[in-house]
């Protein structure tokens, strides 16, 4: 079992670390930008409607698209130092990801649940959170 766990561990490792290294583009982001833009449209959807499919596809979406988000290359290879300095806002954009995660898995609960004003208010607090890095990291 310990060799397995450690297997699976090394393997997850090597997939991360080649997944960061192909580079991380404005375009990437962009993309990931307009995945994330079209999941948030489903999860309203699915509230208009009432299905929780649709709502469990975009939370879905969402969280695998929100983990992709990153500092683009040329952010973090920057060789100013002091523009580097105010540049960096990984701590932020990591804690306003799991935020977005944790807020769309208790959104697929209260819906699952019943409970669509709860959904909702989950709806608007994971806005709230997108709206957060687009004023404050984008400089929107």
């Amino acid at each position: 079992m310990k060799r397995t766990w450690i297997t699976v561990t090394a393997i997850m490792t090597v997939m991360t670390s080649s997944a960061w290294s192909g580079g991380y583009t404005r375009a990437d982001r962009i993309l990931d930008m307009q995945k994330m833009a079209e999941s948030l449209k489903d999860i309203q959807s699915g509230l208009l409607y009432n299905n929780l499919d649709i709502i469990k596809s975009g939370a879905e979406m969402l969280k695998e698209t929100i983990v992709k988000v990153r500092p683009i290359d040329e952010e973090v290879n920057n060789k100013d130092i002091y523009e580097k300095w105010l540049n960096n806002h990984l701590k932020m954009t990591n804690k306003i990801k799991k935020k977005i995660m944790q807020r769309a898995e208790i959104l697929e609960e209260r819906f699952a649940d019943g409970d669509a004003v709860q959904a909702l208010q989950e709806y608007s607090k994971i806005m709230e959170q997108c709206m957060k890095c687009h004023v404050q990291l984008r400089k929107w």
